[in-house]
C-alpha cells in the first residue's frame, strides 16, 4: 500500500487528498507534519495515524513513500527537493515553484534522486479535459483560431492571506492563472511567446489582475485572464474557436462540482456534460498507475517547467517584478 506524507495542515488536503484517498484501498496517508500547533488535531480529526510537528521529522520516516506538499508557493521548491532527496515521490500543490530557476532544481532534484515530482494541476486529469482534447483532435472545429482562458476568484485582502504576499507565492496570475495558461499549453502541446501583457498591481507590488495575449505555433492567438479582485464572483471559463465553431467550457477548472459543455459547430448548438469522479480522485488515480507502471504523466517534467516559465515571462511582459525563490 502506498504511504503518504503530507506537509502542512492546509485546507485543500482533505478535498485534494484524504477524500480521495478514502475512496481507494491501496493508498493511506500515514502522517502530516505542521509547524504551527494543530498537526495532532487535524490527524485525529482526519483519521491519520502519525503527526510530526517538523517538516524534517517526516520526511525522515522511512515508512512514506510520498510527500503531498500543499504549502506555501515560496516553500515549495526547498521541502519537494528534501522530499525526494530523502527517497520519497512528491506530489506538489500549484503553482510548481516561484520561477522556473526553482522549477529546474526541482527536476534536477527529482532526475539525480531517481523519484518522481508531478504538479497537482487536478482540472487536467478529468474526463472534461480528455473531451475537449479529443473534440480538438478530431477536427470537427476545423483549423483552431483562438483560446480564451479566465479564471477569477475573489481572494480577500487580508494582510495574513499568503495569495496576496508576492514573496510567499502570491498573485492572481501565479495562484490563478496558472491553470488558465496550462489549459492552452496543453490543449495545443506547444510554448507559446507573450505578445502583451497588463497588470492591476496592489501597493505591496501583487498583481490583483492579470491580462495577457499568448501567441502560440500557426498563428492562434490566446488571451488569459486572472482576476482575484474583493467581490469579484467565482469564473472559470475555456473557449475554443476554430474555423467551423466554438467550445466553451463552463467550470473545466472544478467540473464535479457542476460544469457545462457548450459547442456551437455549423451553425448547431449543442449543450451537455461529461460523467467523471472529482478532478482529485483522477489525479490520484493517475499519479498512482504512474508510479507503478512508470509512464510520463501530463503534468510533470517538462510541462512543469513550461508552464512557470510562461508565467515568468507574462509577469516581465507586464513588468511586474517578483519576490522571492532562487533567482
Amino acid at each position: 500500500m502506498l504511504q503518504f506524507g503530507v506537509l502542512g495542515a492546509a485546507r485543500i488536503v482533505p478535498w485534494a487528498l484524504i477524500e480521495p484517498v478514502a475512496r481507494r484501498t491501496d493508498v493511506a496517508v500515514a502522517a502530516v507534519a505542521a509547524r504551527r500547533p494543530g498537526a495532532a488535531a487535524f490527524a485525529q480529526e482526519h483519521g491519520i495515524p502519525k503527526a510530526y510537528d517538523s517538516y524534517e521529522a517526516l520526511l525522515a520516516d522511512s515508512s512514506i513513500d510520498v510527500i503531498y506538499n500543499p504549502l506555501p508557493p515560496h516553500l515549495h521548491a526547498e521541502y519537494s527537493i528534501k522530499a525526494l532527496e530523502a527517497g520519497k515521490h512528491v506530489l506538489c500543490e500549484k503553482p510548481f515553484a516561484m520561477n522556473a530557476r526553482e522549477a529546474h532544481a526541482m527536476l534536477s532534484a527529482a532526475e539525480k534522486a531517481g523519484r518522481r515530482i508531478v504538479e497537482a494541476l487536478h482540472d487536467r486529469y478529468h474526463p472534461v479535459f480528455e473531451h475537449l482534447l479529443a473534440l480538438v483532435d478530431s477536427g470537427r472545429l476545423g483549423q483552431l483560431r483562438s483560446l480564451q482562458a479566465v479564471f477569477n476568484h475573489s481572494i480577500p485582502a487580508s494582510p495574513s492571506e499568503f495569495r496576496r504576499t508576492p514573496e510567499m507565492g502570491g498573485g492572481a496570475l501565479i495562484e490563478l492563472g496558472c491553470y488558465p495558461v496550462h489549459w492552452c499549453r496543453s490543449l495545443l502541446r506547444a510554448e507559446p511567446e507573450v505578445v502583451s501583457a497588463e497588470a492591476i498591481v496592489t501597493p505591496n507590488g501583487c498583481d490583483e489582475e492579470m491580462r495577457a495575449r499568448l501567441q502560440f505555433p500557426a498563428g492562434i492567438e490566446a488571451r488569459v485572464e486572472a482576476c482575484m479582485t474583493p467581490g469579484w464572483k467565482y469564473h472559470a471559463r475555456f473557449i475554443i474557436e476554430g474555423e467551423r465553431g466554438t467550445v466553451t467550457a463552463e467550470n473545466s477548472l472544478l467540473p464535479h462540482l457542476g460544469h457545462s459543455i457548450i459547442e456551437r459547430i455549423d451553425g448547431t448548438m449543442r449543450q451537455y456534460t461529461v460523467a467523471g469522479a472529482t478532478t482529485f480522485d483522477h489525479q490520484l488515480e493517475a499519479f498512482v498507475m504512474a508510479l507503478a507502471n512508470g509512464r510520463p504523466l501530463p503534468t510533470e517534467g517538462p510541462d512543469s517547467l513550461g508552464n512557470i516559465q510562461t508565467i515568468d515571462a507574462i509577469y516581465a511582459k507586464a513588468g511586474v517584478s517578483r519576490a522571492g525563490g532562487i533567482r
